[in-house]
């Protein structure tokens, strides 16, 4: 009896030992090993808002459609920049015959500067002459050929200035040339803008346009959901950050028909906020008075790339989808690189 009573101890201490050992490794891979259950599918998400605004009168696209780089989503009313287009190129065969005009005036300028050193000249000759020849001319025929040439050089240098006026209203047409080009060239971008665009291949999502809505300058009217940048957002415990490196290898299991896929460590935020401790409106600290008992380890969003070459093809990713997420330690996370 004792040797069985012996066997039924020892049995009964092995089988609370065993519990022990598997219920201590069953808590330190719960606490330490690197896995959650916190994992979120996100992509990046583009807001369509149109460059001009106006009237919708077309709308391309439907809810959840898949869209291409470079196709039409919707068109706003592109009347009023046609006309702005003409009144555009108006102002610029304005500015351009502005231009020719100048260029003629300029011409003219220096037509009459020429003809007035002409003049100069040949009054500035005769003066000399007469100022050479002496008692034969009269004093005052002298004095007036000075002063006949002393005109003559006053009018030659108001012609001169009349050319450099002329030369600066040229220059000045050219400047509203330039100016009218520019505002054609701006009067086209919008006109072009009318129609906005896919920026990026993506999903059509949140449509909120309808033909006849005004759409604003900068006001989004849909998201577009950029097919080639979905990822995996991993929240990991703080006591669990130790295991994880980048490039270490990961296995997600999307909650949605627990399907797996392959993926890899790329990142690991560097701050998180800190909802104890805000900052007040004076920019010192609020240092909250009473003590959580008990404190949870914090949780880090940790980045992860999928591996599209080993993503089914009948695998739906949605941004916000949850997953479980367990990463494969690199040599450095494991005990002794083993």
């Amino acid at each position: 009896m004792k040797t069985a009573a012996l066997i039924r101890f020892l049995l009964t201490a092995a089988v609370v030992l065993l519990a022990a050992v598997f219920g201590h490794l069953l808590w330190k891979h719960y606490l330490y090993a690197p896995w959650t259950r916190d994992g979120r599918v996100r992509a990046d998400v583009v807001r369509i808002a149109p460059d001009v605004s106006g009237l919708v009168t077309q709308v391309a696209v439907i809810d959840n459609q898949v869209v291409h780089k470079g196709e039409l989503l919707f068109t706003v009313d592109p009347d009023r920049y046609r006309y702005a287009v003409a009144q555009a190129e108006a102002n610029l065969r304005a500015a351009q015959a502005n231009a020719r005009a100048a260029g003629a005036s300029i011409d003219a300028a220096q037509a009459g500067t020429a003809q007035r050193k002409a003049t100069y000249d040949m009054y500035a000759e005769q003066a000399q002459r007469r100022q050479r020849v002496g008692d034969v001319i009269s004093v005052e025929d002298r004095s007036n050929a000075a002063a006949t040439a002393h005109s003559a050089r006053a009018g030659w240098l108001q012609a001169q200035a009349g050319g450099e006026q002329a030369q600066a209203a040229h220059e000045q047409a050219l400047a509203a040339i330039a100016q009218a080009q520019v505002a054609l060239d701006k009067a086209h971008l919008d006109l072009a803008r009318t129609e906005v665009r896919a920026p990026v291949d993506g999903y059509v999502t949140n449509l909120m346009v309808r033909v006849g809505d005004y759409a604003s300058v900068g006001s989004p009217r849909l998201a577009l959901i950029d097919s080639h940048s979905y990822y995996i957002y991993g929240y990991f415990e703080e006591t669990k950050l130790p295991q994880l490196h980048v490039g270490d290898p990961v296995d997600v299991r999307l909650l949605s028909g627990g399907r797996h896929l392959a993926g890899t460590v790329t990142g690991m935020a560097r701050g998180i906020t800190d909802a104890d401790n805000p900052t007040g409106a004076d920019l010192l600290s609020e240092v909250n008075p009473t003590f959580n008992w008990v404190r949870l380890a914090q949780r880090v969003p940790v980045r992860i790339a999928i591996d599209t070459s080993k993503l089914p093809a009948d695998v739906l990713l949605a941004a916000g989808m949850t997953a479980t997420i367990t990463v494969q330690p690199g040599p450095a996370s494991r005990p002794n690189g083993l």
